[in-house]
């Protein structure tokens, strides 16, 4: 395929204010961070709450809806909010952007894991907010709960609001709790797969690592699949390139990685989506539009949404 989408993650729930100045986690920054990024050449940007007060995530429904409304007012972008949230969210907080503001496409993580963040806190010198130190500390005992009871929930409910999931793999052991998802008839096909490597209790971010997934994937669910792979700090691009050149899409943005190289911060999303693309580009792909990248993952439209 020589259209590739391209996703910029905005915010997440990993990285706090006093690791980059440039982390935006007002309303209107990071309204303005999607708007900036769709411009840069992103289809699809991926969307987490914080409060705009001191950055921390936040399951706000008044926050998430003035987020993906504003967003809608200035782009026709793919929007798609985080059911992952933060270790600090319910499953019934996680999956309440889904139920009330029904958008195209959503995150659905396919299991459980180890998500810790603790080992950052030794490379912060100071931190803004008080609750930036504890939150990265709790995550030392955390268990990211995705069990199967609670897949079921959250994907009755985007099945009911006709929101696509954006399947997260963490590890290879979750393809096979796809493969079963669409065995009970929860996940129906075409799918949408997204690698992420690199979090401290999934899979390494290596080149191995992510072709493996990507046999495993075509082995026990066939063909009909897209996907794409994001992966933590100075293993974004790398993975990035892989993905392509076997076909894949490619997730980029200060969720993931607040540098745009080595030693140099990224200002914005948008830098590293500007650089994403002059890489494709000199591989002999192209950025999907956002109409492209509807067409391509069988979404219902911005007409559609409730926001």
């Amino acid at each position: 395929m020589s259209k590739v989408i391209i996703t910029a993650a905005l915010t997440g729930a990993i990285h706090t204010p006093s690791m980059s100045e440039y982390l935006p986690f007002s309303t209107e920054h990071i309204i303005d961070e999607a708007v900036r990024s769709h411009n840069a050449g992103a289809a699809v940007v991926h969307v987490h709450a914080r409060n705009p007060k001191d950055g921390s995530p936040s399951s706000s429904g008044e926050i998430f809806k003035e987020i993906l409304s504003g967003i809608k007012a200035k782009s026709k972008v793919v929007i798609t909010p985080t059911t992952g949230g933060s270790p600090t969210m319910t499953p019934q907080e996680r999956l309440a952007v889904v139920s009330a503001l029904k958008p195209e496409m959503a995150t659905f993580n396919a299991g459980s894991l180890n998500f810790a963040l603790y080992p950052v806190v030794q490379k912060v010198k100071e931190f803004k907010y008080p609750w930036e130190k504890a939150y990265l500390e709790g995550t030392e005992s955390f268990i990211f709960s995705n069990h199967f009871a609670s897949l079921h929930i959250y994907l009755k409910a985007m099945n009911e609001m006709n929101t696509r999931p954006e399947i997260e793999i963490y590890d290879v052991g979750q393809i096979n709790n796809v493969d079963q998802l669409i065995r009970e008839g929860y996940l129906k096909k075409p799918i949408y797969l997204q690698f992420v490597m690199g979090i401290l209790g999934g899979i390494p971010a290596t080149g191995d690592n992510l072709l493996y997934m990507i046999r495993e994937a075509k082995k026990l669910l066939g063909e009909d699949f897209k996907w794409s792979v994001c992966a933590a700090g100075r293993f974004q691009f790398p993975m990035g390139v892989i993905n392509v050149l076997e076909g894949g899409f490619w997730r980029v943005g200060l969720e993931d990685n607040l540098y745009l190289e080595k030693g140099v911060l990224a200002k914005s999303s948008a830098e590293q989506v500007e650089k994403a693309i002059r890489i494709i580009r000199e591989l002999g792909y192209e950025p999907a539009t956002e109409d492209e990248a509807r067409e391509i993952l069988q979404l219902k439209g911005i007409d559609k949404v409730n926001y």
